[in-house]
């Protein structure tokens, strides 16, 4: 009941600017092993062969170091899995677990477990997308003592053919703070120092705080739970259905639930309360501020709101750049990358609805929309942060620039710091991994971006709206179908 009636409005955001780039086809999972145990793979070296039909074939080098991990952790998830007598599981010693289960099944092992991982270390590090699973060629190794070469082949995704962007011109609004923003601020602070009183002779209003009892139909009862009408924390029509509500009164309500099913709700008020607000005065201003007065208060609301909207300018100016590049270049997203990125845009909405309380079809219910209007709405997003990636990534490839270890280890430790985490215990498990190859691209792509925003010209909104308005044979193009992932669609081959 309670994440039914009192449900927080969830909204999805769309990815800004140049999201960390993935893999499509070939997923990238942890060793199996014991729980809590995990596995890293060590830098690798591979050659890259270029092939027919947007083809290449990786040689990829693997240390003697990562061999050995290797078949340690083999060894450690078969110890734990052969029943062997006089031994207990996971207790088996290296020699009597050979010659129970045969050298060959312990390395096959280990290559089945890791070859994955050093494919997409190589491919990370190589700046490729593989839009398949790759095809492996190798022989086992015969010792865990030495260095071990295997490759791989499999589609990538073509090179965006990128424009001069030099030549682009893109919209730049000029950060204003509007008068009435100001003010609301001051309201808002107004209501934070507000004093409650307590409400007897009127029915329950907007912006009324009240304190109701909430029983659904099963008899699963919220006492005492206190909403502010108005600020959408319950569902429309258990929040239509309080108002105009007395102290004291109760009052049945049915809303629509998850699918098709109806939901009831009984619903008692006992207590409403409004908010009488100070004056908004230097009083004010020294009570729920540090300055003395009304006008200094403003002055530095104004201050705030101008830094962030700057910060907002900033962040839509750096989009819509790598938008107008797009538009201008020749990129094409491979299907499988697109696909990819819809899952994950998907997933990643699903567990922001779940944090809220709700499920998914109660939000498709509240925003009005279908699951496929959902999915389209996505995979549209996610084409055009594949295509951004792809012209950043060309962009980078023109300038030369490269990420050293040190700033993808920086970086590291920043994050790790922040997270409250050992620094060295974060960069001994990310070195030489495709998570951290990854970085190193994400690095490069902004510093990419850092270059091409500093290099085309700013022009006034208004302006290219009126450019936008006038109709050019160029602007007619055909509308092609947009395909669609649903949760039954095959992986890409």
């Amino acid at each position: 009941m309670h994440r039914a009636i009192v449900a927080l409005r969830a909204r999805s955001r769309a990815p800004n600017g140049a999201p960390r780039p993935t893999n499509a086809g070939a997923e990238e999972r942890p060793p199996r092993g014991r729980p809590g145990r995990v596995w890293y793979n060590g830098r690798v070296e591979a050659q890259v062969e270029e092939l027919a039909g947007n083809r290449v074939r990786l040689t990829v080098d693997v240390s003697r170091e990562d061999v050995e991990h290797a078949v340690e952790h083999a060894a450690s998830d078969l110890a734990a899995s052969v029943k062997v007598p006089g031994f207990r599981k996971g207790k088996v010693p290296l020699p009597v677990l050979i010659s129970r289960v045969g050298r060959e099944r312990l390395f096959q092992e280990a290559v089945d477990s890791h070859i994955g991982g050093w494919f997409l270390a190589a491919a990370a590090s190589n700046r490729l997308r593989p839009v398949a699973q790759p095809d492996y060629d190798f022989e086992l190794p015969e010792s865990d003592r030495q260095g071990w070469r295997f490759t791989a082949t499999v589609a990538v995704q073509p090179k965006a053919e990128i424009a001069d962007w030099t030549t682009l011109e893109v919209p730049r609004a000029e950060p204003e703070v509007p008068a009435e923003l100001i003010d609301g601020e001051l309201e808002a602070l107004r209501r934070s120092v507000a004093e409650l009183v307590p409400v007897a002779a009127r029915g329950a209003e907007e912006g009324d705080t009240l304190v109701v009892d909430l029983v659904d139909a099963s008899g699963e009862a919220r006492h005492d739970y206190v909403v502010e009408l108005g600020t959408g924390m319950l569902v429309d029509e258990v929040e239509a259905g309080l108002r105009g509500m007395r102290s004291g009164k109760t009052k049945e309500i049915t809303f629509a639930g998850a699918g098709d099913d109806s939901a009831t709700v009984t619903m008692t008020v006992k207590e409403i309360k409004e908010r009488l607000l100070p004056p908004l005065d230097d009083d004010l201003a020294r009570t729920a501020s540090e300055f003395e007065t009304l006008a200094d208060l403003r002055d530095d609301v104004d201050t705030r709101l101008r830094a962030q909207l700057e910060e907002e300018v900033e962040s839509q100016f750096r989009q819509m750049t790598a938008d107008a590049l797009v538009a201008a270049s020749d990129v094409e997203p491979a299907p499988a990358l697109v696909e990819s990125r819809t899952r994950e845009l998907l997933q990643a909405l699903a567990r922001s609805i779940e944090r809220r309380g709700l499920t998914l079809e109660t939000y498709l219910r509240l925003t009005g929309s279908s699951g496929e209007e959902l999915v389209q709405r996505l995979r549209a997003e996610a084409e055009q942060a594949v295509a951004r990636e792809l012209v950043l990534e060309a962009a980078a490839d023109k300038l030369a620039i490269q990420v050293t270890d040190e700033e993808v280890e920086a970086l590291l430790r920043e994050q790790a710091e922040a997270e409250g985490d050992d620094p060295e215990d974060v960069l001994s498990r990310f070195r030489g991994t495709s998570a951290a190859e990854q970085l190193r691209e994400d690095l490069r792509l902004r510093a990419a971006l850092d270059r091409v925003v500093a290099d085309v010209t700013p022009i006034p909104v208004e302006l290219a709206r009126a450019r936008d308005s006038i109709w050019t044979p160029e602007q007619e193009k055909p509308e092609t179908p947009a395909k669609l992932w649903t949760p039954s669609s095959k992986e890409p081959a």
